[in-house]
C-alpha cells in the first residue's frame, strides 16, 4: 500500500512538471493576441507579434510595441511609451504561464493578463 501512495505521489509531480515545461516557438506566437480593455469590454487591446522579430500594438495609442522575442517561459516586448510630450523606450518581460493556439496567458509583477489570437 505504501508504495501505491509513493507512486501516486511521483505520477502527480510528474504530470505537474509536464505542464510547467512548454517553449512557445516565435512561429507558435506569431499572430494577434488581444484581450478585453479594462472597462469597455465591447473593445480589445493587445499586439501583433511577427515571425521576424517586429511587434506593433492593437488599439493602444500611447504603447506603441516595436519587437519581441521568447525564450523558454518569457515574452518580451520593447517599444516606446508616448505621453506627456515625451517618449521613452522600454521593455518588458513577461512569463508565459499558459499557452495554446488561441489563448496566452502572461504574467508580470503578479498580474495576470488573458489573451485571445485575433483571427484576422
Amino acid at each position: 500500500m505504501k508504495f501505491m501512495n509513493i507512486f501516486a505521489g511521483c505520477f502527480v509531480l510528474a504530470l505537474a512538471a509536464c505542464g510547467q515545461n512548454f517553449a512557445a516557438d516565435k512561429e507558435d506566437l506569431a499572430g494577434t493576441w488581444v484581450e478585453p480593455v479594462p472597462g469597455m469590454e465591447n473593445m480589445v487591446q493587445g499586439f501583433s507579434l511577427e515571425e521576424n522579430g517586429k511587434a506593433s500594438s492593437v488599439n493602444m495609442a500611447t504603447l506603441q510595441y516595436e519587437k519581441w522575442q521568447s525564450s523558454g517561459k518569457q515574452l518580451v516586448l520593447s517599444g516606446k511609451s508616448i505621453g506627456n510630450h515625451q517618449t521613452i523606450d522600454f521593455t518588458t518581460t513577461y512569463e508565459i504561464k499558459e499557452f495554446s493556439p488561441q489563448k496566452l496567458v502572461l504574467e508580470k509583477d503578479n498580474q495576470v493578463f488573458t489573451f485571445h489570437r485575433q483571427e484576422n
